[in-house]
């Protein structure tokens, strides 16, 4: 079988605010702390991954039933903070301590949060807002962009009000709400730019990708080239809606795809997916602006764009602009976490920004990674960068990773064909 060489282009940096990673930082393992003792038998907050946090916060979640009211990984001090509903029951505090967790009790249930979710989307689900749980307050985090003012925002403050402060919270938002999709360079499609997220197997076998829901609707053949010949064509789309994620098809059988996310001169192996942790670090990868890196805040968020509400996302603190959409948001460790959605702001000023959940895309369009991890293989194995993926992150190095030899977004510099994992054999 034929495998063709895609053509390459170094993704580099734009100028802003986007944080340098150097090679060493993704690439070289994190020295991190040895756990003080099994899961089942530590007396005190254990010293954890982020990858590992997600894993014991997902059998915490099974151990506690309905006392489980979130939990969220504390990047400082490498704990898991796990958030309990007592009800008066000691014993369930002492259960989450002994299994190694940081223990908060708090007043509000998942249960209640979600109904909280569910009466904000039936009164308050104007364009231009946002919310998600956020575990670290225990309350549901409202985010109203610019473009809400007068009634709708009226509208949006009394529904948040009715909630009560102990359930909800609304802030302003700088920036407007939008999908990141533009004209310009990357993969390109019916005058649309958008970024590769990650390289898949289709569920014949068949090479593909994932990328952005809105790019996959806005155009059905995708190039690697702008005004170049279709090389690949979208099978399924998904927006607005349950997400934002399209299965797109190499045109090519024998096309190359490998499990990897190119961060410029250098690639980052791709080895499953996984679910995201809040309080985790994560990198995101785009045709634009290149390299970022940032916190996720909030999962489950809904998003209210101009086109029609996503639900089932990830709210971050990473940067992005147009052209970014589709691109990846993985860790420093090679788990595959999102699919740029959209947000507000830029790298410049910084903002939000939303991700598909890439577990969820691949369940849904039945591929698996490139590399054979199948879908949803982050229940335990978490999400988010761990111990120490900030020593040489946010350096100050102005050269940092993806420097290419054309400077400049929107000149072709600024993107792999993939901005993010391309074929490369």
């Amino acid at each position: 079988m034929s495998h063709k060489r895609m053509p390459k282009r170094k993704a580099a940096l734009a100028a802003g605010g986007v944080v340098a990673l150097g090679a060493a930082a993704i690439l070289l393992p994190q020295a991190g702390a040895a756990p003080s003792g099994g899961p089942d038998t530590a007396a005190a907050p254990r010293t954890l991954k982020a990858t590992d946090a997600s894993g014991l916060a997902s059998r915490l979640a099974g151990t506690l039933g309905d006392a489980f009211a979130g939990a969220y990984y504390d990047a400082d001090d490498q704990r898991l903070v796990v958030n309990v509903v007592t009800g008066g029951d000691d014993d369930l505090l002492v259960r989450a301590k002994s299994a190694g967790a940081e223990v908060r009790e708090v007043d509000n249930t998942l249960a209640e949060l979600a109904a909280g979710a569910r009466t904000l989307t039936s009164e308050a689900a104007v364009p231009g807002t946002a919310w998600a749980v956020d575990p670290r307050t225990n309350k549901i985090l409202v985010t109203a962009d610019s473009t809400v003012t007068g009634d709708r925002w009226d509208q949006v403050d009394s529904t948040v009000r009715e909630l009560g402060a102990g359930m909800a919270t609304l802030r302003k938002s700088a920036g407007t709400f939008e999908t990141f999709a533009s004209g310009g360079d990357a993969i390109f499609g019916g005058g649309a730019r958008c970024s590769l997220g990650f390289n898949v197997t289709a569920a014949d076998g068949a090479p593909a990708f994932l990328t952005a829901g809105h790019c996959g609707v806005a155009a059905e053949q995708w190039s690697d080239a702008q005004d170049g010949a279709p090389v690949a064509t979208v099978e399924e789309a998904v927006f607005p809606g349950d997400g934002d994620f399209a299965l797109v098809r190499y045109d090519d059988p024998g096309t190359g795809a490998p499990s990897e996310v190119n961060v410029g001169e250098q690639t980052v192996a791709i080895g499953e997916a996984a679910e995201a942790t809040v309080g985790a670090r994560v990198f995101r990868m785009g045709s634009t602006t290149g390299l970022a890196d940032g916190q996720v805040l909030g999962l489950d968020a809904t998003v209210n764009y101009p086109e029609g509400t996503v639900t089932g996302l990830v709210q971050t603190d990473v940067c992005a602009e147009p052209g970014d959409s589709g691109g990846p948001l993985f860790t420093q460790d090679g788990l595959a976490v999102g699919l740029t959605s959209g947000g507000s702001g830029d790298c410049t000023v910084g903002g939000e920004t939303f991700f598909q959940p890439v577990t969820t895309a691949l369940e849904a369009v039945g591929a698996t990674l490139g590399d054979g991890a199948g879908a949803g293989a982050g229940a335990g194995a978490g999400a988010g960068a761990g111990d120490g993926a900030g020593d040489g992150i946010g350096d100050g190095s102005s050269d940092g990773i993806g420097a290419g030899e054309e400077p400049g977004a929107g000149e072709g510099a600024a993107a792999d064909e993939p901005a993010a994992s391309a074929p490369t054999h």
